[in-house]
């Protein structure tokens, strides 16, 4: 997922934004997008066509195994106009198997921005005039153009999303459908919407001057769009487009793609009515719940001072902290405990093992000196019967020679 921030300082208006120009003069202009996609599903080259730019395009792993935040500051410039960009992506989304939680950290992100522009707001000095406003003030929300229905894990992000933002549903790609699959898809993206309550932004019909041209837009979207860095020649024309063997599929002609019809919506004729919209209804409704868990209320009858609020909510912190301190204590002490049965049972365990060894040693010495002793005995034996053998030779010689004497 990728967020985008410009801000604008303009002496001489770009065509794109010389109707907010007119509007604002030559003030810093601030507004944050963030477009909301699976890796490699073509919000980088969006950046692109959108500002008419080559933005360092790192390509990323699909294998993270979570979501990261990471931004990246550009500082732009054409003729008078300065532009500050920073693109915060959210690398990895999508892509783990698990995706139970891989909104969380877009809805954190926003959140966090909320947080950062109330905590501006409740200083008793405050200058939110100069303040960096780094609010998301619109979602594009790239779909998967599979050209028939959303996918669970785009509905269960959205409507964690809905909240907090203004959404701009897109199909991406939309060049690898064709045209009667593409509306079938637009209908039922949009039916399934509704089924499952997830709010998108509306544009604006209230202003007479834009209200013909907002109807018309929003019974246009999702918005189908087609992005390249390629310029393709056509006829005698260079054009940004995409060229394949049936022919050229041209970003800027309306008759290909939407793509000239969101960057007018997004930069031109809605982009203050998003920020109201941001301001009045997603902020405020986190402010709300904000001030809620602080305790202050607009109840007359139970008026809550900030110092109570304060003592009470602090005094919920330590006993907190107390609870997570004695879960720790106690964890230890188990600990501790099995450590000490392991340590005695090893000990028991040794001790049996030593005592089979040692009755096994002692059975072996009997047996050895059982053995020594039969051998000693047999010993003793054969030098018997050696002794008898030869004091019979030697009775036997003797004899003899007494015989040959007599003769």
């Amino acid at each position: 997922a990728t967020t985008f921030f410009f801000s604008l300082s303009v002496d001489e208006p770009l065509p794109i934004c010389s109707g907010i120009i007119a509007e604002y003069g030559k003030q810093w202009y601030q507004r944050r997008v963030r477009g909301v996609g699976e890796t490699g599903i073509g919000k980088s080259t969006l950046m692109d066509c959108l500002f008419k730019a080559n933005f360092d395009d790192t390509v990323h792993s699909h294998k993270s195994p979570g979501v990261e935040i990471s931004e990246h500051i550009y500082n732009l410039k054409e003729g008078n106009v300065k532009l500050r960009l920073a693109i915060v992506d959210s690398v990895g989304y999508g892509d783990q198997i698990n995706k139970e939680n891989s909104f969380k950290p877009l809805v954190d992100y926003i959140d966090e921005q909320f947080e950062n522009y109330l905590q501006e707001e409740l200083k008793i000095k405050r200058d939110l005039v100069t303040f960096h406003d780094s609010r998301i003030h619109v979602c594009l929300y790239f779909l998967v153009p599979t050209g028939h229905s959303i996918r669970s894990l785009d509905l269960v992000t959205m409507k964690a999303l809905d909240k907090k933002c203004n959404i701009i549903p897109i199909i991406a790609k939309s060049d690898t459908v064709s045209k009667s699959e593409l509306d079938t898809f637009k209908a039922n993206i949009m039916e399934e919407l509704r089924a499952n309550d997830v709010e998108i932004y509306t544009f604006p019909t209230d202003d007479e001057t834009v209200a013909e041209v907002n109807k018309d837009m929003n019974e246009m979207m999702p918005f189908a769009v087609v992005g390249s860095r390629e310029d393709v020649k056509v006829g005698e024309t260079v054009v940004r487009g995409r060229e394949y063997p049936w022919g050229v599929v041209e970003i800027e002609n309306e008759l290909h793609c939407d793509f000239v019809k969101l960057r007018e919506m997004l930069i031109r004729t809605n982009m203050e009515d998003l920020r109201e919209v941001t301001h009045r209804k997603h902020y405020e409704l986190y402010r709300r719940g904000k001030l809620k868990q602080m305790g202050i209320t607009d109840d007359g009858a139970h008026p809550v001072s900030l110092q109570e609020t304060y003592e009470q909510k602090r005094a919920e912190h330590l006993d907190e902290l107390q609870r997570i301190e004695n879960e720790m204590r106690q964890n230890f002490v188990n600990k501790v405990r099995e450590k000490d049965l392991e340590l005695k049972r090893n000990e028991k365990e040794l001790a049996a093992k030593y005592e089979g060894l040692r009755k096994e040693n002692n059975e072996e010495k009997k047996r050895l000196d059982e053995e020594r002793r039969k051998l000693e005995d047999d010993l003793a034996a054969i030098k018997k019967k050696k002794e008898d053998l030869e004091r019979a030779n030697a009775e036997h010689a003797n004899g003899q020679n007494t015989k040959s004497k007599k003769k």
